[in-house]
């Protein structure tokens, strides 16, 4: 009876490993979005090309409406008005790439590595949007340097421009969450760029380059309700001396944020990733 007993407890199967039994280290969110934003500014900072062309862009706009377009659009002064919107335009095209790099990420094999690791995989979207708002802040700067330099005369105080800076950061981080949503959507990182291009046209449809009453009537009711408008008079505001729509401009920014956010947040577990 011993004896059976014995083979019997000798062929009983081990425990089946838990997960306690595997590797429990791993990197949190937080340090896992630190070394995503490293990696982005450094792919940044190594496309050299890219990284001029989303500054030089709005500079040469600059230049095309202030000195080619200035004097028949609004005379003396036009400058002071344009430069805002410059401003806002210049967020648009760096953002853009986003789309680009998140689908980039999620169609050639890179986020399916990421999930595999010790890490969270959904940081690396973190990553691209956090690294984009610091290079936009980078490339606004520039932008505001060659305003000054060519006659752009703000007459705001040291709070008004942090007011400003404040602002711009907001709707950085706006169009840049709106990019990355889109690149997670996309079919093709070809895709993401062409559907991000829609968003690059609303300044246009705006008061960032002329007074929404010179525009044809029947546009008067889109540009005075989208989001860029409030923002680029909040800002115009803020450094000129003017009349601000601030709570407008920043509820604008949060609630594209906040949507733009949850949907990304609902979208990445469920992408196909290849």
């Amino acid at each position: 009876m011993s004896t059976a007993t014995l083979q019997t407890d000798d062929h009983r199967p081990g425990p089946r490993p838990t997960a306690a039994a595997r590797p429990a280290t791993g990197t949190s969110p937080l340090a896992s979005s630190g070394i995503f934003i490293g990696r982005s500014l450094v792919h940044s900072m190594r496309d050299g090309e890219g990284l001029i062309m989303a500054i030089a862009l709005p500079v040469i706009l600059m230049l095309l409406f202030t000195t080619v377009f200035g004097g028949a659009i609004q005379g003396e002064g036009y400058i002071d008005y344009v430069v805002p919107g410059i401003i806002l335009t210049c967020a648009g095209f760096g953002a853009a790439s986003v789309a680009v790099s998140v689908s980039r990420d999620m169609t050639a094999g890179a986020m399916l590595r990421y999930r595999t690791m010790p890490i969270t995989a959904a940081t690396a979207i973190v990553g691209h949007v956090v690294a984009s708002v610091v290079r936009n802040l980078v490339a606004t700067a520039v932008v505001i340097g060659v305003g000054l330099a060519i006659g752009f005369r703000p007459t705001a105080d040291a709070v008004g421009w942090l007011g400003a800076v404040g602002i711009v950061t907001l709707w950085i981080l706006a169009v840049t969450a709106v990019f990355a949503l889109i690149g997670l959507v996309a079919g093709s990182p070809e895709a993401a760029n062409g559907y991000g291009f829609v968003i690059l046209f609303l300044p246009y449809v705006s008061s960032a380059f002329v007074p929404i009453e010179t525009m044809p009537e029947w546009l008067h009711g889109v540009a005075e309700h989208q989001p860029v408008t409030p923002i680029i008079e909040t800002i115009r505001g803020v450094l000129m001396g003017g009349e601000t729509r601030a709570l407008e401009a920043v509820l604008w920014c949060l609630g594209i944020v906040l949507i733009a956010g949850v949907l990304a947040a609902w979208r990445f577990p469920r992408t196909r990733v290849r």
